[in-house]
This record gives structure tokens, C-alpha cells and sequence, in this order.
């Protein structure tokens, strides 16, 4: 549902034109990714900077508790981009938030985690464009960075 829209949404975004229909896609499984942590995961709430409008930062505070502070600042500010490995990711995520999103792409954990490895670090870069976390709803920001 939400994670469909999301997942169309960053796959335009990420430049996903490619006609993956499934979840297979980059946009696909961050979408799943951050549908699984707004509905089904409500441990987001400390967070300042999102809730269920804006799950992205919750994403972010996550991966900031799991030990990745120098990545995720690295997304949203404007210099490089650090990698992050599947590994790190499988690690930061709760086991059933990784199974979820395995589930809705048809891969494995570890493929999952692989794949948004891969794809969150320019996904968090395209959506922070000013290096700062922006306001309002996820939909609202992918739609006004598709400019």
C-alpha cells in the first residue's frame, strides 16, 4: 500500500526507470523498508526529526544508534557519501523489518540488506539536498526533490 507508493516514488527518484514492476528494485525495497518501519515498527518516536509522517529519520536514528553515525552524516550533508554493507544494515535492522522487506522483494535477508546498502546512502543524498533533514511527510519530500 504506502510501501508501493514509496517504493514507485524512490525508484523514480533513484532513477529506477528500468520497468521493474516487483519489489525487486531499489525503490522497491527501500519503500518496503520504510512502509515495514512506519506501520509496522512504531520505536521511531524519540526521534525529533520524523514519527510516522517522516520514517526516513527514524530510518536514520536507527542506523545512527546501530554505530553509523559517519555514514548517515554523510547521506544527508553535502560531502561524500560513505558506504554502508549489507551486513551493517542486516545488523541495524530488527530481524523481522529485514524479514518483511525479504519477503516483499522475494530475496533472502541478506540480499535485502545487500540491496539497500547499496541504494539508501544516494536515496538519504537525493532527499537531503540542502544537507539538512527536510520537513514533512516522505511522500512530500520525494515528490519535491523530483524537480
Amino acid at each position: 500500500m504506502a510501501g508501493n507508493d514509496l517504493g514507485s516514488l524512490l525508484g523514480s527518484l533513484l532513477g529506477g526507470a528500468g520497468g521493474q514492476s516487483g519489489g525487486s528494485g531499489a525503490g522497491g525495497i527501500l519503500g518496503s523498508l520504510i512502509g515495514a518501519l512506519a506501520g509496522g515498527q512504531g520505536g521511531g518516536g524519540t526521534g525529533g526529526s520524523g514519527g510516522a509522517s517522516n520514517p526516513l529519520g527514524g530510518l536514520l536514528d536507527m542506523l545512527t544508534k546501530s554505530g553509523l553515525t559517519d555514514q548517515t552524516r554523510s547521506w544527508v550533508g553535502t560531502g561524500e557519501n560513505q558506504s554502508v554493507s549489507g551486513a551493517q544494515i542486516a545488523e541495524a535492522l530488527p530481524d523481522e523489518t529485514l524479514q518483511k522487506v525479504a519477503q516483499d522483494a522475494g530475496v533472502s535477508p541478506q540480499e535485502a540488506a545487500d540491496q539497500i546498502a547499496q541504494s539508501l546512502p544516494q536515496a538519504v543524498d537525493k532527499l537531503t539536498p540542502t544537507g539538512s533533514m527536510p520537513q514533512g511527510s516522505l511522500e512530500d519530500i520525494i515528490r519535491e526533490q523530483r524537480l
